[in-house]
């Protein structure tokens, strides 16, 4: 039975936004800022960020509008690579996302609960079952079929754009006046080069790149949007342009009311914007917003990952009941079950979400390269094709390299920063290729008995 066409080109925009700006704009700038160590090097790894994110929207666009089906973001490592590292690279995605759901879900409840539950009360039991509701709530949205979570999107994206615009406000509101000039200390001590601002832009980048990505994902909707080839890609740079007007201002926000000195080691940087626009009743009102922000981002991310994992099942990579669909609202019941529950059993193990994210970080970024180098292979197999009705991006192929080099770029930049990471990532990676292999071997043997 076909898919429906569901999704429109606002629908699809406001996916893209929700999809990237999580919790990581709300925490990321005092990374960066740290790394940074100057202001100029501050703004200058932001504005590269932008444009990288460009190079890869636009890439990004090409490959959905040329490449329309459910689940694109896994079918493309299926299509233009071996099947097994296309299937390990979407689990390690699928388990990182659902880990990042449940992270930034209890990070909405830590807020939340100092607004609604008393001194007593506020401890990690209670967080923990605030987190799970909110999951909870947001799969039951979603077993109401796409429409209606789209929606349910298209509004709290909406909420999170006004938070957002709300906090760049506080500019207005004053500026932190600092007598400390910001210098760039070397490990020798001796004048910067630009080999050590170099080495600093790449650390700078790590952080960078985790606030700019998620935006890929968007081509898992292909084969539900109206007029695919036309809105994939426009949906797609409608969204990074809104993404990237909005994240320049904050950035400059923090700088000029925080300070940059005092960025660099600031805590609950949003709640200090919140506190100059409405004085002490600031952390109350911030900490309502941003949980509407964590709802959004739990929303996408059940939107967003059960297409990869029905993708999955389509090409026999999981049990093909993964493919299952309600009949009423044709909702992937299996896999939207599997990523919620996922989700919730990582919770109870939110403590080393960091540790699982310095992990994936380094994978999702050769996820990025690899997934991205695919327009080479699509413009060639793709060549046929009407170019009145595909997106074409110019300059290629200097965007995709751009892209591809920068990502390439930041996975050296962790492996330098933190090696076991790197290192641990890579078993995982080759853990899930084996799993592969193992899997099809008995369903081979299976099917050979039968």
């Amino acid at each position: 039975m076909p898919e429906k066409k569901q999704l429109s080109l606002f629908d699809l925009a406001m996916i893209v936004v929700s999809l990237v700006i999580g919790m990581g704009i709300f925490r990321t700038p005092v990374n960066v800022a740290s790394k940074a160590q100057i202001p100029e090097l501050f703004f200058l790894a932001w504005i590269v960020g932008g444009f990288v994110a460009l190079c890869g929207a636009l890439t990004y666009a090409e490959i959905g509008s040329r490449f329309p089906v459910t689940g694109g973001y896994y079918k493309i490592f299926s299509v233009c690579y071996h099947p097994s590292i296309a299937f390990a690279i979407n689990c390690i995605i699928v388990v990182s996302n659902a880990a990042s759901v449940a992270g930034v879900s209890l990070i909405g409840a830590e807020y939340l609960s100092k607004v609604i539950l008393s001194a007593d009360m506020q401890t990690a039991e209670y967080r923990i079952a605030i987190a799970a509701v909110s999951i909870i709530i947001f799969y039951l949205v979603n077993l109401l079929g796409l429409k209606t979570s789209s929606r349910t999107q298209n509004v709290l994206t909406v909420i999170k754009i006004v938070m957002v615009l709300t906090l760049i406000c506080a500019v207005f509101f004053g500026e932190q006046t600092s007598s400390i000039t910001p210098i760039f200390n070397t490990t020798t001590g001796l004048p910067a080069t630009w080999s050590d601002y170099g080495k600093a832009l790449g650390l700078c980048l790590i952080a960078v790149s985790f606030s700019f990505g998620g935006y890929q994902q968007t081509i898992n909707f292909g084969g539900e949007v109206k007029e695919a080839k036309k809105v994939i890609p426009r949906s797609i740079i409608i969204g990074l342009g809104i993404i990237i007007t909005l994240y320049m201002a904050i950035n400059y926000a923090y700088v000029r009311v925080i300070g940059f000195e005092q960025l660099k080691t600031a805590e609950s940087i949003a709640a200090i914007l919140a506190g100059k626009i409405f004085g002490p009743a600031g952390f109350t009102v911030l900490s309502v917003l941003i949980f509407f922000s964590v709802l959004g981002y739990v929303n996408v991310n059940l939107l967003s990952n059960p297409r990869a994992m029905y993708a999955m099942g389509e090409e026999k990579a999981l049990p093909s009941i993964f493919t299952k669909k309600t009949k009423k609202n044709e909702v992937m019941i299996v896999s939207l079950t599997v990523f919620t529950l996922i989700s919730i059993l990582t919770l109870f193990y939110a403590q080393t979400f960091d540790k699982i994210l310095n992990y994936t970080i380094f994978l999702d970024s050769i996820g990025m390269a690899f997934s991205a180098a695919a327009i080479f292979y699509l413009r060639k197999t793709t060549a046929h094709l009407d170019k009145s009705t595909i997106y074409t991006m110019k300059f290629y192929p200097i965007m995709p390299i751009i892209f591809i080099a920068a990502y390439l770029f930041v996975t050296v930049s962790i492996y330098a920063d933190d090696p076991n990471a790197a290192t641990n990532g890579l078993i995982i990676f080759l853990g899930f290729v084996a799993i592969y292999f193992i899997t099809k071997f008995f369903n081979n043997k299976k099917a050979t008995n039968q």
